[in-house]
């Protein structure tokens, strides 16, 4: 099998850790992964602040840059559910192999390679948080959660309130700051009290956003990605 990593501009900018780990992840689980080149921004950003036409060129970018891969896989929600959800919406004619083709990630593992236990290792206590685009967007459910409870060491704690938006939102973010870190604080103290050692989700963007509220908060709890989590080892330990 021959997959297409689309690492997102997040993780290709601010988070390179989580390309790696989902790269050590599946060539572990005996995948075949390629990162095309010529892979750019999904178009989520242009899409979500109204500008639908602009966003045509670059679904029709990524249909190309992955053509011939018998799948995408993508850690973020958000830009799975982009991809997914919306470019059937603009008229972007030529992209519906690829739309099919484009896994998040939890899904990839779960639905294509029929797995749950990946072989990790993490011996700490995590809390995870379900993204908006995970849950309504892409219906994560319980996959996750599954892939979780499997890794060995770890002790998952119950998030009060897992299901509330973090806040973050793109440009929500943006437009209405003080909403959005009033939101996030809450999702922070919710976080807080379950003592966990680290906070996870499938997208580094909604993380960014509760890892710096975390931060200012003089928190201890670490943002990591469910990438980094499944890809540790007891070899190889995060």
């Amino acid at each position: 099998m021959r997959v297409a990593l689309f690492v997102t501009c997040i993780n290709d900018t601010l988070y390179p850790r989580t390309g790696q780990a989902v790269v050590t992840l599946l060539e572990r689980l005996g995948v075949e992964v390629d990162f095309p080149a010529a892979q750019t921004c999904c178009g989520q950003p242009q899409f979500n602040t109204g500008y639908r036409r602009e966003t045509e060129p670059l679904a029709h970018r990524y249909a190309e840059a992955f053509r011939g891969y018998d799948h995408i896989v993508v850690p973020s929600g958000s830009c799975a559910a982009m991809v997914r959800d919306n470019y059937p919406k603009i008229d972007a004619a030529g992209t519906e192999d690829a739309v099919a083709r484009t896994y998040e990630l939890t899904e990839f593992l779960v639905d294509v390679l029929g797995v749950t236990d990946v072989g990790a290792y993490y011996p700490h206590t995590v809390t995870y948080h379900p993204t908006c685009h995970g849950l309504r967007m892409l219906g994560l459910g319980d996959r996750p959660r599954h892939l979780l409870e499997a890794v060995k060491g770890l002790r998952l704690r119950e998030l009060e309130g897992a299901d509330e938006c973090c806040g973050f939102g793109g440009t929500f973010a943006v437009k209405n700051a003080d909403v959005s870190a009033a939101m996030g604080a809450d999702k922070a103290r919710h976080i807080e009290e379950t003592d966990a050692e680290a906070v996870c989700t499938v997208d580094n963007s909604c993380l960014m956003h509760i890892g710096g509220t975390l931060s200012r908060r003089g928190s201890a709890t670490r943002p990591l990605h469910i990438a980094e989590i499944l890809a540790g080892t007891e070899e190889a330990p995060l």
